[in-house]
This record gives C-alpha cells, structure tokens and sequence, in this order.
C-alpha cells in the first residue's frame, strides 16, 4: 500500500487535501459562528476583489473560463486515452489510474473551492434574519389580495416603457444592463446592511446556452461576476439583474434573492426596472394561485392591460421551447440537487417561497390600495 501511494505520491496528496477540505466544511457548516466568520473575513473580501478585478474588462470572465474549463476536459480526456494507448501493457493499467486520478483531483478542487466561497453563504445569517421580514403561511385572502395589488401596479406601469409594434417590451437591453449598477440605491437605505459597490451585471454571449440550460443568469464566485442570459425575453432582464446582483451581497438562498431583486426593481425610481419587478412578482404570485383558486386566476389575468399580456405571452413562448427538453431535465435536476445538498430542502422549488415573503412583506400596502 505504501508502495502504491508513493508511486502517484502527489496526486495523492492532492486527492487526501480535496477530501480533508470537504471533511472541514461539511464538519463546519452547522456552526453558524464559523460560517458567519470565514464568509464576512475571508470569502466575502476576497470575492468582491475578484470582481473589480474581473469588471475591468467588459466581457464575462466566468464565461470565458467556462468556455475554456470545457476545451480543456476536452484535451484532457483526448491526451488521457493517447498517453494509455501508447503505454505498453505492463504499464497501462498504472496510466490510467493516473489520468482518472488526475481527473478526480481536478473537479475536486473546483467542488472544494465552490463550497467553500458559495455553499458557505447558505448558512451564514440569512436576509429574513437580518431584516426580520420572515416567510409565513400564506393565508388564501392574502394571496389573492396581494396578487390584485401586483397585477394593478404591473399595469399602471406599463406604458412607462418603450414597446415595439406589437406592444411587446422594446427597452434596449444595453440600457438596461448600464442602469444596473443603480438598481439598489433606494433599498440600501432601507437595508443598510446591503450596501455595495454595485458595478452592474454582464452579458453572456452564449445565453442560447444558458437558455437551454434553463438559467436566466448566474452568479460566479470564482470571478465575483453577476452574469445574465440576454437572449431571453428582455421584459424580465431587469429583475434578472437585480437578483444576481442580491447574490454579489453574500445571499446564495433564490427565494431571496427574488423576494430582493422584486423589492429593489420596484422601489429604484428607473421606470423599465420598476415595472420589471411588479411583472415578476405578479408571475410569482399568480402562479401560487392558479394552484389554488385558478378561475380568479383567469379573472385577474383577463383585466391586465394588452401591454402585459404581451410581455407574458412572449416570455411565455419563448421559455415553451426549451421546455421539458433533455437537457432542460438534466440542468434542473442537477441544480435541484445541488441546492439540496446545501440545505435548501425544497431544491429547485424553493423559488415558490418567495410568495410568502411578498404576501407578508405587501399584505398591509394591498390592503390600504384595495379599500
């Protein structure tokens, strides 16, 4: 045994280092003390270096490695079956021990890295514990009182922004992207705690990908980039932006970062992010109650303005598509488990939460505009 250790000596080390740093933290994270610590002294500073460095330049530095972490797995599985075919029989079984270990090491430490500068963010203090704005149950009056309210505001704010012929949301998304960096000024004042040096969010050029993928935009914690699918309709790109942005803050839970970046769109003063918000909350909340009472669902989505129904049709269209596709099914289940492993026991449904932290957040507001 000593023998055989010694012979691939440093990438067995490497392995025993990957596996004590996912010991350490799988050992750690139930400490909230530890979590709080390492994320606000070291995670987080290092992170928010990593993006400014990154924002010096105006592509998505994530998409670049990834494009190039592909190209290389790539070359790496190609060389891997050259170098065992050319190794003589004595030695090809001890070649590609090597080349699989080689492997292994390699995803996990990017595993290992991941971990420990994002998974450790889901279970640090969370933003409902900060701000003291706690999901409940959601009572069936409240739910449908709130929706009312959203779909009233997403109308009143519809005609604040450029459309096209077809009455469908026209709003550049470069303009959108440039407002960006401001989408938090007003919320910072409500929520000190969220202040940040917002440097906005990045496009990426091969959102079809993303797009088939079923990802709208992604946070990166090896670049400390907000990044967003501009491929999709552009209705939803503002409120997009906010909520990549809310994970630049430190917050990894997606219910939320959508209850934040709803709450920030609609309260920026920038009218295209405005009614992105109101749009996005009314998705949330009138999907909550299809599943409960869905002719009131149809009776509020019959009175919305031709403007929204546009918008929600186009996003609604463009999104069928892709829709229980192959590769759709595999992303959703791979990211499904993935927040499972960090806590987030309702996986990829967890986004449904974020209703009730609207209902509680709107409930008094809905009640006062619906008198």
């Amino acid at each position: 045994m000593k023998n055989f250790f010694l012979q691939h000596k440093k990438l067995h080390i490497w392995l025993l280092a990957d596996l004590g740093l996912l010991a350490l933290f799988a050992l750690l994270r139930e400490s909230r003390a530890a979590m709080n610590g390492f994320v606000h002294n070291f995670s987080t500073p290092i992170r928010r270096l990593l993006g400014r460095l990154c924002y010096r330049v105006d592509f998505s530095v994530a998409e670049l490695l990834c494009i190039l972490l592909v190209l290389a797995v790539i070359a790496y599985a190609v060389w891997s079956v050259a170098a065992v075919a050319r190794a003589g029989k004595e030695r090809r079984g001890r070649r590609a021990y090597t080349a699989l270990l080689g492997a292994a090491c390699g995803a996990l430490t990017l595993g290992a890295v991941f971990c420990w500068f994002w998974g450790a963010d889901y279970y640090t203090d969370s933003f409902q514990e900060r701000s003291g704005i706690y999901a409940q149950p959601v009572a069936a009056e409240d739910l449908l009182a709130v929706t009312v309210y959203f779909a009233r505001q997403t109308a009143l704010t519809a005609d604040a922004v450029e459309r096209d012929g077809n009455g469908v949301f026209a709003v550049p998304r470069e303009d959108i992207l440039s407002d960006s960096p401001h989408a938090y000024d007003e919320l910072e004042k409500q929520f000190p705690f969220l202040e940040f040096d917002d440097l906005g969010v990045k496009p990426v050029r091969l959102s079809r990908v993303m797009s088939v993928l079923d990802f709208t935009g992604v946070y990166c914690p090896y670049t400390g980039e907000s990044n967003v699918n501009i491929d999709s309709p552009a209705c939803m790109l503002p409120a997009t932006a906010a909520h990549e942005m809310a994970h630049q803050r430190g917050y990894a839970s997606e219910q939320e970062c959508n209850f934040l970046a709803i709450l920030a769109s609609t309260t920026c003063g920038n009218d295209t992010y405005v009614y992105s918000g109101w749009l996005m909350g009314y998705i949330y909340l009138s999907n909550a109650l299809y599943r409960v009472a869905p002719e009131t669902y149809w009776a509020i989505r019959q009175a919305l303005p031709e403007t929204v129904e546009a918008d929600l049709t186009d996003n609604t269209a463009y999104w069928d598509q892709f829709r229980d596709t192959a590769a759709q099914k595999v992303s959703n289940k791979v990211y499904d488990g993935m927040l499972k492993a960090y806590g987030q026991e309702q996986g990829i449904q967890s986004y449904g939460t974020v209703v009730d932290m609207l209902v509680v957040y709107y409930r008094d507001a809905a009640a006062q505009a619906l008198q």
